[in-house]
């Protein structure tokens, strides 16, 4: 039913879209105003179905500023998709506050669609340090970190405690554990998101970071991938699909086709992010009571995660830019960021909200959450970061499949994202 969601929110941002064109007309004198009045706020695919009565309580308290809902795909690269054609109409787009990628702030400042905030309005202070840098371009701040994230590694506790082995803290004792142990149960060894999207991007870097590498420097001007680094990294993923230990299944696997494979108790070990967690120990799931978290391994100990997350950000074009300002303001206060937690089991930008003691109580991962974001890296900075992206999930996708050797694929990233950054 998932292809059915995920159409009507395509069809639904359609109709938004032509929408907008057809009331271009009143965006002027709606802007004649004082900057306050009704907003459209567009987002991914609410996995959780939270947002919504977050929203409603927005709409009770502020009637004449009531905000709709605009729910675009699941996948992150087809919201970027649809979200990039509407801001190129211009004064014709209807989206006026927009949930983007961490990742999507560099681009779309420089590409003018989004426009720049001021810091003093925002709690920037209370938020745990590395998001807001994900907000920022050229020494600017164009959006509010919204939610952060970073990896996990997620484990079956109960299967371990039985063989009286510790969770893996690096690559070494996962590929052994994923060899040795998971088969002993019928189990897959260890998965993440490795179909050609943006989750591939993102195992990538984590691979890569983890081994001490790096993508690029300088805000996407320096290719800094062709390194030992790199190739140890991409080497170790690509060494996890030849010998088996990761299953094949998985160069299917995006974040709730992989949630949903070690939910249903097919997998000893999961890269996902904390959400995945959340919903795997609801009861009714297969594994429930039976998981648990660590931070990712890396070749001598624990690795780095990709910083991830979605920032809040103001349309250039936006029709009441006050209005949305004051919407990113209450999204992003204390009251309602624990209730992204709570209601949507999405790590909160508050750092205050990692050390409270009925919040770790109900998701005691939250400490281990707090360490790996603290420690995380985010993905390449660039204003071309949509070409950058592709450029590694081809390259990558084919190391895992044995179409290239991991030299082979390091090189030719290199040479690629050089292309990209004397564009």
């Amino acid at each position: 039913m998932r292809w059915i969601r995920a159409a009507g929110r395509g069809l639904l941002a359609l109709v938004v879209i032509l929408t907008g064109y057809a009331a271009s007309g009143a965006h002027a004198e709606e802007n004649a105003g004082d900057g306050r009045g009704p907003l459209t706020l567009a987002t991914a695919g609410d996995l959780t179905g939270y947002l919504g009565p977050l929203l409603q309580g927005w709409n009770r308290t502020h009637p004449a500023e009531r905000v709709t809902l605009v729910e675009l795909p699941d996948s992150a690269d087809e919201t970027h998709a649809q979200m990039t054609t509407d801001l190129r109409g211009g004064d014709r787009s209807r989206f006026d506050v927009l949930n983007i990628d961490v990742n999507w702030t560099s681009e779309f400042a420089a590409a003018g669609w989004i426009r720049p905030l001021p810091r003093d309005r925002f709690p920037l202070k209370t938020f745990l340090p590395p998001v807001v840098d994900t907000a920022t371009y050229d020494g600017q701040l164009y959006a509010v970190p919204y939610v952060t994230n970073a990896g996990l590694l997620l484990y079956r506790k109960d299967v371990l405690a039985k063989e009286g082995v510790p969770p893996p803290r690096t690559w070494a004792e996962l590929e052994q554990d994923a060899k040795t142990v998971a088969p002993k149960y019928g189990l897959g060894g260890y998965a993440g998101q490795f179909l050609p999207y943006e989750g591939l991007t993102v195992n990538a870097a984590e691979a890569v970071y983890s081994a001490g590498g790096t993508i690029l420097g300088d805000e996407g001007a320096r290719v800094t991938v062709n390194s030992a680094a790199a190739r140890e990294g991409i080497g170790f993923l690509a060494r996890g699909f030849r010998e088996g230990w990761i299953p094949k299944a998985a160069l299917t696997y995006k974040e709730e086709e992989s949630k949903q494979a070690f939910q249903d108790g097919r997998l000893l070990f999961l890269r996902n992010w904390p959400y995945a967690y959340a919903v795997a120990s609801a009861p009714g799931s297969k594994v429930a009571g039976k998981i648990g978290a660590v931070p990712l391994p890396g070749p001598d100990g624990p690795g780095t995660s990709v910083l991830g997350g979605s920032n809040l950000a103001v349309n250039t074009h936006a029709r009441h830019p006050d209005s949305a300002a004051r919407l990113i303001a209450y999204l992003t206060s204390e009251r309602v960021q624990r209730q992204v937690l709570t209601r949507g089991s999405l790590p909160p930008v508050r750092a205050a909200l990692y050390e409270d003691p009925a919040l770790v109580r109900r998701f005691p991962y939250l400490p281990t959450l707090r360490a790996a974001v603290l420690s995380a890296a985010p993905r390449p900075k660039s204003p071309h970061y949509d070409q950058v992206s592709l450029v590694v999930q081809a390259v990558v996708h084919d190391a895992l499949t044995g179409r290239q050797t991991p030299e082979q694929a390091v090189r030719r990233l290199a040479r690629e994202l050089d292309a990209i950054a004397r564009r």
